[in-house]
């Protein structure tokens, strides 16, 4: 059997992904694919989602450059999530951030403890 057959997919066609940078092991992003995001990025070694608010597939880093080279792909053990392990180029936060998980809450307060790595108005100004 194909082993994009036995991922379990929601009632929307889609499974949740975790990307975790290879290098420092941070939690960079959660996405989702569905089982074609998931053949392409098995055939490109390119990670590639499935954006919910665009309704179509999403190659990252196709608008930024900040493309994520795919290490590794592992599942849990009911095989209703993927976790993408990558080398990422630039940052995966589209606010210019290495990660999405940039702000902590602790005692009562939220901190920004991430480092933006680009400039987002600058990357993103002619891509509209």
């Amino acid at each position: 059997m194909n082993f994009i057959e036995t991922i379990k997919l929601d009632s929307a066609g889609l499974v949740p992904a975790i990307v975790q940078d290879a290098v420092t092991r941070e939690v960079i992003m959660v996405a989702y694919m569905n089982k074609e995001s998931l053949e392409k990025t098995i055939k490109d070694g390119i990670a590639c989602y499935y954006s919910r608010s665009r309704k179509k597939l999403w190659v990252k880093g196709e608008t930024s450059g900040n493309v994520q080279k795919v290490k590794e792909l592992r599942f849990d053990c009911d095989r209703d999530a993927i976790l993408l392990i990558v080398e990422q180029k630039g940052g995966a936060c589209h606010t210019g951030y290495f990660s999405c998980f940039y702000t902590r809450y602790s005692e009562g307060q939220e901190e920004v403890i991430g480092k933006k790595v680009f400039d987002p108005e600058e990357v993103y100004k002619d891509k509209a």
